[in-house]
């Protein structure tokens, strides 16, 4: 039975409404994947300007220029490395999996080496 008074919801005394307050949680939710695949991953090696370490009997040592630019060699041998777009690094070696820093790209590339095998020198870091 209608009275002809039409019940308003009253605004809360804070400004938020229950549908303010979801919407932007969705939309948190939302942008977070995004957000995190924009994020460059870091590792300790990417804090430094250089490391040099050996990994099952090979050395590996690698400088970071003025630029950033990475410069990694492998039993003194160029080891040449990519930036992906997402941060992480791909040698030329391990061209299939990413990294998500240059010393981690590296140990990859002595894991798929086989013992004995050498970087070419060609200053490209491919398979011999």
């Amino acid at each position: 039975m209608a009275t002809g008074i039409e019940r308003t919801p009253k605004a809360p005394r804070n400004g938020r409404t229950r549908r303010g307050v979801m919407a932007r949680g969705a939309l948190a939710a939302a942008l977070t994947p995004l957000l995190t695949a924009f994020r460059t991953p870091r590792s300790a090696a990417d804090d430094g300007a250089s490391f040099d370490r050996v990994h099952r009997g090979r050395r590996i040592r690698g400088t970071r220029d003025a630029d950033g630019h990475w410069h990694v060699t492998l039993d003194g041998r160029p080891l040449h490395l990519m930036r992906r777009a997402d941060g992480t690094w791909l040698s030329m070696v391990d061209h299939y999996c990413s990294y998500p820093a240059p010393l981690d790209a590296a140990r990859a590339a002595v894991d798929a080496l086989a013992p004995g095998e050498q970087l070419r020198g060609g200053g490209h870091g491919v398979r011999a």
